[in-house]
């Protein structure tokens, strides 16, 4: 694992992805993981938009509240694979609103793919990955930051079932232990 300093982040990363190992369509899987909280969506964001890629999250393709252990086996099957073919990705969204499966997304293999969420990072998904980031932030400042936000009132009922899926998720996928990079979140 290696920490890569705050200030121009962005551009360190952007070296690191295109020295990483291409899949054998030619193209890169970055995963952005890390607990709810973390801050792993402002930095996939920011990534993203400085590397000029799309930005997959996989809260999109998660089947519901009770669905986190099954996010590595959809990313691989939707995501990782057929980007490592150079054909078109391909997953069920999820409609959180309705708590039901949404319409199907596709998207074209582009050169860089950025998947953020939790789960992301895990080993499911490691072979089909040629750069896997985990953003740290403490437990205190994580939970400050869900409270904060405007969406927290319909995660609140749903936040220690969740704590306890992304936590075993960590430890069983090792993504913190596996990640190629750290970033503060």
């Amino acid at each position: 694992m290696r920490a890569v300093a705050d200030r121009g982040w962005t551009d360190t990363v952007a070296r690191l992805v295109h020295a990483a190992p291409a899949g054998p369509a030619g193209n890169r899987l970055v995963t952005v993981d890390g607990f709810s909280g973390a801050g792993k969506s402002t930095r996939a964001r920011e990534l993203a938009d400085r590397l000029g890629a799309p930005l997959l999250e996989i809260e999109d393709l998660c089947p519901g509240w009770d669905g986190l252990p099954r996010v590595p086996a959809l990313a691989r099957r939707g995501i990782g694979d057929p980007l490592a073919a150079g054909t078109t990705l391909r997953w069920t969204s999820w409609d959180w609103v309705r708590d039901r499966p949404g319409p199907e997304r596709t998207l074209e293999p582009a050169a860089v793919v950025v998947l953020e969420g939790c789960g992301s990072g895990a080993a499911e998904l490691a072979p089909v990955t040629s750069l896997a980031i985990w953003v740290e932030a403490s437990a205190d400042e994580r939970e400050r930051r869900l409270r904060g936000r405007a969406d927290w009132p319909g995660y609140a009922p749903y936040r220690d079932g969740w704590r306890r899926a992304e936590q075993e998720l960590a430890r069983s996928g090792g993504a913190p232990e596996r990640a190629d990079l750290v970033l503060a979140g």
